[in-house]
């Protein structure tokens, strides 16, 4: 096995390019070189996951593009809000190389996912000032007083939406510090997107932007432009109806908050979803007295049966004992799969169908997990997740530890419930009869002397030549070696050099002893892992293992607690809610410095609970958990669906403050204006998230629940916050006068 370690900034699959350039020189000199295989298999993998997220990358540049087009009709008009994306993300590139962030699964996600919120600035800006395009000013003019009018308005939507991010780069553990470069490299691309829409995007508009008479205008232009036109028409005519039913409008939008509370509390709790990436791990295990050549023999067999598996490509598997393996009862084996596309079945299936193939093997079992491109575990087990058991007296250890094991195997819950305490092993005790050993003039020396040649690794010469040397090492022939019964072809010297069989003296006693003595903190433990059963959630399996080890009544000194990603899944239920409430107070103290009031920032924020409800509903028609990327998915759209009421009450206070409108002409006015934008910058946000949902590349299972969330969130939020939106922030409004007029 070839182990290498890069040096902080290279690049991990430029250091795997160079070893795989040395690869021949290496193999003439390793007779084991085949492990280096195994790395550039890996790298494989890495290359084709980085090359799908970059596709979804461009897949979604292509969307934002088409879409402003589609709303803008105008090519010049698209091409404005297009040179956004990759300023910005050229500029984000530049950040990301000063930072020392390297392109991975989440930068590059953070990515995908900005470039629909990195032209929604640009948007803003660009309608806005050809609205008085249309309105007959001149370019100039028009960009000048566009630009003057919605610069508070990019400026409100882009704090806040940095805002939302900002508890994500305080989060604690292990996560936190996975999604820190996520965060960062999201609101970096997001702060440049509003320098260009404040600088650029007004300068090119005035340049650019030019406004079409009627009768310079396509058939196609006319037909979308009276499509939009009767779209508009026809949400007025709703919200006209909406705003003479406020009651009933204020009840829909508590009972969506309702909801949100009670999906949240039912839907499936997960970690991070357990991903493809064309590579399962496996823990073979034996009987613990087996020996070295019983334990080769049916390791070949089990890779033998493993590489009968038509989704298998390759796989490479070794015994023995080193720092990874630490009995001679256990072996490791890792599977290459075939590409996604040329095999039937995912790696959780092919792992469940080789399962029940590989039963059929006496004396072996092997545990198997599909490699995972994020993980956290600090030690390698026989299944996916952990739960250890500490105990201060051993002997309490080896009887609790197989009963805890018995409980876990009968859950539903869980399958491959297996433990590493490794206490049933054989040892061979010699008990010399001293007095007869005395008879005979045997010394205890001679007695070592003579096992240790037999048996041990004893050095009784070296061989020189010119290019090398060869150590001797004296032993029994290997058919003297089969068991404790080779002890009665041992002769030892006796007195005047006479030798005396060794089984005269001696009497060969077998017991057992434990092989493998682990320990945490100190003190000795047992780490017992389980996968999952298929459909079951993490969190589920959690509460099952708690309820399963309450019920047997472990001595009040044992100690159990989940390890690794088991564990990191309990902090993170604690956190979820954390982190959420604190993205909205984060939210609200930015909102309340902006708009210098208290009122207004709760009215954007009442948008948020419609979000929440299409993500949990659309993560559960998926069949999918709240997990960890999940989450992020639900604080980005706070992010982005709060936008929809920034742009409707900036309009709104507008108009009462410069045309004396009252509230409800005002917020009505508002959301006619702002409908064009609101739909255009959803959309964009929308179809950015929708290849992360869509994508079937290696370890596109990692970005799906991101995806889903936002889609489900922004479809379900951009219904209900076009009606409730101006229905609450009337509310209140009417409550704000009261509460002046007592003062």
């Amino acid at each position: 096995m070839l182990n290498v370690q890069r040096q902080p900034g290279s690049n991990v699959i430029d250091v795997v390019d160079r070893i795989k350039g040395l690869l021949p020189s290496l193999s003439a000199a390793l007779p084991a070189a085949a492990q280096i295989a195994v790395l550039t298999d890996r790298t494989v993998t890495v290359r084709a996951a980085v090359r799908d997220v970059q596709a979804e990358l461009a897949f979604a540049i292509a969307l934002v593009i088409m879409v402003i087009f589609l709303f803008l009709r105008n090519v010049p008009a698209t091409v404005i809000p297009a040179v956004a994306v990759p300023l910005s993300l050229v500029g984000t590139f530049g950040f990301m190389y000063l930072a020392g962030f390297s392109l991975n699964n989440l930068t590059l996600m953070a990515l995908t996912i900005a470039t629909g919120f990195v032209v929604d600035d640009a948007i803003v800006m660009i309608e806005n000032i050809a609205r008085y395009l249309e309105k007959g000013d001149p370019p100039l003019e028009a960009a000048l007083k566009g630009s003057r009018q919605i610069a508070f308005t990019i400026v409100s939507l882009t704090l806040s939406l940095v805002a939302v991010l900002i508890p994500l780069l305080f989060m604690g553990d292990v996560v936190g510090r996975l999604f820190r470069e996520f965060a960062v490299t999201l609101a970096v691309a997001i702060l440049i997107s509003a320098v260009v829409s404040l600088t650029l995007t007004p300068m090119m508009c005035s340049r650019l932007l030019r406004h079409v008479q009627p009768q310079q205008q396509g058939r196609i232009y006319r037909a979308t432009g009276e499509a939009f036109d009767r779209l508009v028409a026809g949400y007025g005519r709703v919200l006209e109806r909406v705003l003479e039913h406020q009651g009933a409008t204020l009840l829909v939008a508590v009972a969506t908050l309702v909801l949100t509370v009670l999906l949240y509390i039912v839907v499936p709790k997960g970690f991070f979803p357990v991903q493809d990436t064309g590579l399962i791990q496996g823990v073979s295990e034996a009987g613990q007295s087996i020996s070295f050549a019983a334990m080769a023999e049916r390791q070949q067999a089990l890779a033998r049966e493993v590489a009968k598996d038509p989704a298998v490509e390759s796989l490479s598997a070794f015994i023995g004992i080193d720092g990874d393996n630490t009995a001679l009862n256990t072996g490791r084996m890792l599977i290459n799969l075939k590409p996604l596309a040329e095999r039937d079945a995912s790696a959780s299936e092919v792992i469940r169908r080789l399962e029940t193939r590989l039963a059929a093997l006496p004396g072996i079992r092997l545990y198997m997990q599909p490699v995972q491109d994020l993980t956290i575990e600090d030690r390698i087990s026989r299944t996916q997740y952990q739960f250890s058991v500490e105990e201060t007296d051993p002997e309490r250890l080896a009887l609790w530890v197989p009963r805890l094991v018995e409980r876990l195997r009968a859950l539903p819950e869980l399958v491959d419930v297996a433990s590493d305490l490794q206490d049933r092993g054989l040892q061979a005790w010699l008990d010399i009869d001293r007095d007869a050993a005395s008879r005979l003039g045997v010394s205890m020396s001679a007695i070592d002397n003579a096992l240790y040649s037999a048996f041990g690794q004893r050095q009784v010469s070296t061989i020189f030549t010119q290019a090398s040397q060869y150590r001797v090492v004296l032993e029994v022939a290997p058919q003297f070696q089969s068991g404790p019964e080779a002890i009665d072809t041992l002769r030892v010297a006796g007195r005047d050099g006479q030798l005396v069989p060794l089984s005269s003296i001696v009497r060969v006693v077998e017991r057992p002893t434990e092989l493998v003595i682990n320990r945490i903190a100190q003190f000795p433990a047992a780490t017992i892992s389980f996968n999952l059963a298929p459909g079951v959630a993490l969190g589920d399996a959690v509460e099952a293992v708690r309820a399963a080890e309450a019920g047997l009544g472990l001595p009040a000194s044992t100690q159990t607690r989940f390890q690794g990603a088991a564990l990191a899944f309990q902090a993170s239920l604690d956190s979820t809610v954390l982190l959420i409430l604190a993205a909205l107070v984060t939210m609200y103290i930015v909102l309340g410095v902006l708009y210098e009031s208290y009122i207004h920032p709760i009215t954007i924020l009442s948008t948020l609970p419609s979000a929440g409800i299409g993500a949990l509903l659309a993560l559960m028609l998926a069949d999918r958990e709240l997990g960890i990327v999940a989450v992020i998915g639900i604080v980005l759209l706070i992010g982005i669906v709060k936008k929809n009421a920034i742009m409707m009450i900036d309009f709104a206070l507008d108009a009462e403050r410069q045309q004396g409108k009252s509230p409800r002409e005002a917020i009505f006015q508002a959301c006619l204006l702002r409908f064009r934008p609101i739909l255009m910058t959803t959309m964009a946000a929308l179809l950015s998230a929708l290849p992360l949902m869509l994508g079937t590349g290696v370890g596109s299972e990692l970005r799906q629940p991101l995806g889903i969330a936002m889609v489900g969130g922004l479809l379900v939020s951009q219904v209900l916050t076009l009606f409730t939106t101006p229905v609450i922030y009337l509310a209140f409004d009417r409550a704000a006068r009261r509460m002046a007029a007592r003062r």
